[in-house]
């Protein structure tokens, strides 16, 4: 088994280092020369990650070659460059080969016309593979490194994918559990980056506990919500790769999207954030998106949009969580008459939301 991945940040290394300790040999590519050069000769990748890479990780700046020569392919990139990289990726890719993709965002769309694309989608579009997985879960990069008992979760439609997967990444403090709902840990991984930003504004402000429950709890709501909309299984929010992935994204102060929400309390410019961070920020291209849809199917998601009016229209934080508080609900579930409009009643008919999830 040859294991490739694509993109060398903290989350990939990271991969990559699970892989290698499986005595697996890993190829991870890189669009950095001087990235690639201290991982081949120094076995080390500071920027992103701490201490010493095994030597079983080779790095390349030669993206086709990394492609070409991997039986199973971990695609770890920014979803802003996802389709252009999977259009290059798809001149060589052969139908035989796995591909997993484990960045978690959505699509934006372009112009008027938003996108409900997840990079599961995309890879399908550009390339000829039909053997797709998805990686999600509670994977703060620097809490696996450290040994912390971590999971995770592979969502394929094929079995050998994840059988593949499971056994070049599970170990002793780092458990691979199974899902057939693809899209279903696909949208969960990307909607929880929203409220994990909603969670960090509300710890920036200094809000405590109950606050802080009654983002999750209405955030993981919204998930659901959305999720089904677009085909996913309900019970997936309330897994590994739903609502285990929000805590610990929302509690964790290694999560960039949790990061991002303090820094926005603190008062600073998404620009100045980010020039600080040094690293993509998912839940502020997924805010975006998902955004979109909701404006264009008319579904009750007032915490996405409020983090949209903050990071897109200048909107104060400490206003719109008054905002969030004055929404006319009065018993939870009662939203599910105020979330479509009628040109998708039909489609919530087919996927209706069970009253023990609102």
């Amino acid at each position: 088994m040859k294991v490739g991945i694509l993109g060398a940040g903290n989350w990939g290394t990271t991969l990559a280092m699970l892989v290698a300790n499986t005595h697996t040999p890993v190829q991870i590519w890189c669009r950095n020369e001087a990235i690639q050069d201290e991982i081949n000769t120094q076995h080390t990748n500071r920027r992103y990650v701490p201490g010493v890479l095994p030597s079983a990780i080779h790095a390349s700046t030669d993206l086709l070659q990394v492609v070409a020569s991997s039986d199973l392919l971990f695609v770890v990139l920014p979803t802003s460059i996802f389709r252009n990289i999977a259009f290059e990726v798809g001149k060589v890719l052969k139908g035989d080969q796995i591909v997993v993709s484990a960045s978690k965002g959505m699509e934006v769309g372009r112009g008027n016309v938003p996108s409900s694309k997840t990079m599961s989608d995309v890879f399908q579009e550009e390339t000829c593979c039909k053997k797709i997985g998805v990686l999600s879960g509670p994977n703060i990069a620097l809490d696996i490194l450290r040994g912390d008992p971590s999971g995770t979760v592979i969502a394929s439609h094929y079995e050998e994918v994840i059988d593949q997967v499971i056994s070049v990444l599970q170990q002793p403090k780092f458990k691979v559990y199974a899902n057939r709902d693809l899209k279903g840990v696909e949208i969960a991984g990307a909607l929880k980056n929203t409220i994990a930003i909603a969670a960090g504004i509300a710890h920036g402000l200094g809000l405590q506990q109950n606050a802080k429950a009654f983002l999750l709890t209405r955030g993981i709501a919204e998930m659901s919500r959305l999720g089904q909309f677009l085909g996913a299984e309900p019970e997936t929010f309330y897994g590994m790769a739903g609502i285990g992935d929000l805590i610990a994204t929302c509690f964790s102060e290694n999560s960039r999207n949790n990061r991002f929400g303090r820094a926005l309390a603190a008062g600073k410019k998404p620009k100045d954030i980010f020039d600080e961070i040094q690293m993509v920020v998912e839940g502020v291209h997924t805010t975006s998106a998902v955004y979109e849809l909701s404006q264009k199917f008319n579904i009750f998601m007032p915490i996405t949009q409020a983090m949209y009016r903050i990071l897109y229209e200048n909107a104060l934080p400490q206003e719109e969580i008054k905002t969030l508080m004055q929404a006319r609900i009065k018993y939870e579930g009662e939203e599910r008459d105020l979330r479509y409009s009628d040109q998708t009643h039909a489609l919530i008919h087919k996927y209706p939301i069970p009253e023990y999830l609102l």
